[in-house]
């Protein structure tokens, strides 16, 4: 029983780390598309995503210099029922988020 119980929580594992993950790409058709893909990267993968929201911009101050990050949002979908959110500062994709919708 034991040994039942050490095979259950290595599969809860594997299972919670997978999903930490799911956030770091997304497919597109037989594309896949990361954190830090640039912005062309993207829309040469993915096509043109079905909105965008507006810039914002972050402020990044490194004590020499204060700089403004344009940030923007991307939505792709719905495909099969999910939308996948993508953030990107800058040119870089800097985050990949989905729900079902």
């Amino acid at each position: 029983m034991n040994t039942l119980y050490t095979l259950a929580a290595c599969l809860t594992l594997l299972v919670t780390a997978a999903t930490a993950h799911a956030d770091d790409s997304m497919r597109c058709d037989s594309a896949l598309v990361s954190v830090n893909d640039n912005m062309n990267t993207v829309l040469r993968k993915c096509g043109e995503p079905s909105g965008r929201g507006p810039v914002s911009y972050l402020k990044n101050a490194d004590g020499r210099q204060h700089e403004e990050i344009p940030v923007q949002q991307w939505t792709y979908g719905p495909t099969f029922g999910m939308y996948h959110y993508l953030r990107f500062e800058g040119d870089r994709l800097a985050n990949i988020t989905g729900e079902r919708g």
